[in-house]
């Protein structure tokens, strides 16, 4: 039996995919390939979250979702400003937590997936952020491949 080296899994729902694939043909997630996980900039993280929108599958590692609460707090804090300046009333600001509601709840819980554990945690608070703070399983577990770890 020979290895096709020239194909991948997505690391949020497993489809096996081709290597120059710049996002899985299944879900849409971006390759790992195609994704500079290194990066300290939390809105790139911000925008990835942003990518998988309603995407409740997969894993979510520790600086995606760190760096994605720490962007998000930026962005609430400028519209929370920008809000105060332009009319003294939270219309900015509710329109802003209303659009990140469903990318926030997807990244607590591909979070709670990287630690193999169910999303359901999310709805403890105490709980959740003890959890969101562990290091995630290493190696595949039942939510899908590590996303640490590079694609064979």
């Amino acid at each position: 039996m020979t290895v096709n080296t020239n194909m991948i899994h997505c690391s949020q729902c497993g489809t096996q995919m081709h290597v120059s694939a710049a996002a899985c043909p299944s879900c849409g997630a971006p390759s790992a390939r195609a994704e500079d996980t290194s990066s300290n900039n939390p809105f790139f993280w911000y925008k990835t979250v942003f990518s998988k929108y309603a995407v409740f599958s997969g894993r979510a590692r520790r600086k995606e979702y760190w760096m994605f609460v720490l962007a998000n707090a930026i962005a609430s804090f400028g519209v929370g400003i920008v809000d105060a300046l332009i009319n003294g009333h939270t219309i900015l600001s509710n329109l802003y937590s209303l659009a990140v509601l469903i990318p926030s709840i997807a990244a607590a819980v591909r979070r709670m997936h990287d630690s193999d554990r169910s999303g359901w945690w999310i709805l403890l608070p105490i709980v959740n952020l003890v959890f969101a703070c562990m290091e995630g399983t290493r190696g595949a577990n039942r939510f899908g491949n590590d996303p640490k770890q590079p694609l064979k």
